[in-house]
């Protein structure tokens, strides 16, 4: 059952079946410490250990369940994406390593921890995390914006040498956390033409707006400003865009490789608080680190819902909600999202 499923789970769940009622519930997600030595379970950590994941119950009972149901869940999330891996890119991980397939992985050597970086589902907030785990800032709440995603000094796996990057594959945590396809793409949309943007009106919205709009005005192809939902999905299944792709939109598969990568933790963005705070127990995090919940950009805008996403979605004709789909197919398919139009095949 457990071929495919990271080495530590298995064993966490051997633990959880078979001695959970005459021992603690369990001294690590993980077997070793952050540092990679053994670490004697304390009254203390034990403690710490047990609050995994917002336990709706303080009871061992309750923590029982919880800690089953997310190894559970992370059983079933690395079974789905193994099957998927599989069927449609078998031997993948057999291939030579290329430096895109690492070029969004950042490194926490402290904790051992690798996370893809996916924009659109909290990669903000796990920047901060990251800088925190590194010892380059006390709080998450310290750390503004633009400090975590252009001052982090975060190292990326890319940046090692061959030996390094298969050594921090094979014995690093490795993480990854995704979010509904078309939710992720209109967060995007919303964040990067609705709001004033230096780069992305000039740059992209331009370019979109002097291929895709007819009878654009001087105003509009000078400034970028104003591409509307439609105009950006045109450019997105454009297979000659006018400007490339980028990481807010790329689709998951390819971004992070996942079938290459073999992540060790499957987060979901629609769990997000509760999963990244397991991660962070599970590697040994601090006590007082837990994982924000802030929006510090557009902070009066709406974070985008799938009731949001809906409203995006009918400006468009059922072949357009289809080809995007068709587009985001993968990322549906290994990561369990169901389709979220009735009409779509």
């Amino acid at each position: 059952v457990f071929e495919t499923w990271p080495r530590s789970f298995t064993k966490t769940w051997v633990i959880f079946k078979h001695e959970y009622q005459t021992k603690p519930l369990f001294s690590s997600l993980f077997s070793d410490s952050p540092l990679g030595s053994k670490q004697p379970l304390t009254k203390r950590r034990r403690k710490l250990l047990l609050k995994s994941s917002m336990a709706a119950s303080s009871s061992p009972t309750g923590q029982v369940e919880v800690a089953l149901q997310l190894a559970r869940m992370q059983e079933s999330r690395h079974r789905l994406l193994s099957d998927i891996c599989a069927q449609y890119q078998p031997g993948v991980d057999r291939r030579p390593l290329s430096q895109r397939q690492v070029s969004r992985v950042y490194v926490e050597e402290r904790s051992r921890l690798l996370y893809c970086e996916v924009p659109k589902a909290g990669c903000s907030n796990w920047k901060r995390v990251l800088m925190v785990l590194s010892g380059s800032a006390a709080s998450t709440r310290d750390i503004p914006h633009d400090a975590a995603h252009y001052e982090n000094r975060l190292p990326r796996l890319s940046g090692y040498s061959r030996a390094g990057v298969t050594e921090r594959l094979r014995s690093y945590t490795k993480a990854l956390f995704v979010r509904e396809p078309f939710e992720r793409l209109v967060s995007a949309f919303r964040d990067k033409f609705e709001s004033p943007n230096s780069y992305y009106h000039p740059v992209f919205g331009r370019a979109i707006i002097s291929r895709y709009r007819a009878n654009a005005t001087h105003a509009a192809l000078r400034s970028g400003a104003g591409v509307t939902f439609r105009e950006f999905v045109q450019y997105l299944l454009d297979v000659r865009r006018p400007v490339g792709m980028d990481i807010h939109w790329e689709p998951v598969s390819q971004l992070c490789s996942p079938c290459f990568l073999q992540f060790t933790f499957i987060g979901k963005f629609e769990s997000l608080e509760r999963d990244a705070n397991f991660l962070l127990r599970s590697i040994g995090a601090p006590a007082n680190l837990t994982f924000p919940d802030f929006k510090d950009r557009n902070p009066l805008a709406e974070r985008t819902s799938s009731s949001i996403t809906q409203k995006y979605f009918s400006q468009l004709n059922a072949t357009e909600r289809q080809k995007v789909f068709d587009f985001y197919y993968m990322d549906y398919l290994m990561f369990g999202y169901p389709k979220p139009f009735s009409d779509l095949h």
